[in-house]
């Protein structure tokens, strides 16, 4: 994990993951939840559908290189509370 880089890791699928929020992971989550900007992002965000859950965590470990868990999210077993936490610790560690 590289925290200068805004790196955080999580227990996600039986395995430490890597997440981080690159500028790439973030207007990939802008496009998905349909907003521009900080301000429109951070309102969309406190209203999370599981469905938006997974595009931004899915978003965020391809950030983090984690693009073989990223593109099977859908069938990997993550629990939501660990998915919530995570998305959590990436955008935290970013700032």
């Amino acid at each position: 994990m590289n925290a200068a880089r805004g790196e955080a890791t999580a227990r996600l699928a039986g395995a430490e993951r890597t997440l981080c929020l690159t500028l790439g992971a973030l207007a990939e989550i802008e496009t998905a939840l349909g907003v521009e900007g900080l301000e429109a992002l951070a309102d969309r965000m406190r209203r999370l559908s599981a469905k938006d859950l997974m595009l931004v965590l899915a978003a965020l470990l391809r950030g983090g290189g984690e693009r073989e868990l990223a593109a099977t999210l859908a069938d990997a077993a993550v629990e939501p509370k660990a998915a919530a936490e995570a998305v959590a610790k990436a955008f935290a560690a970013s700032l």
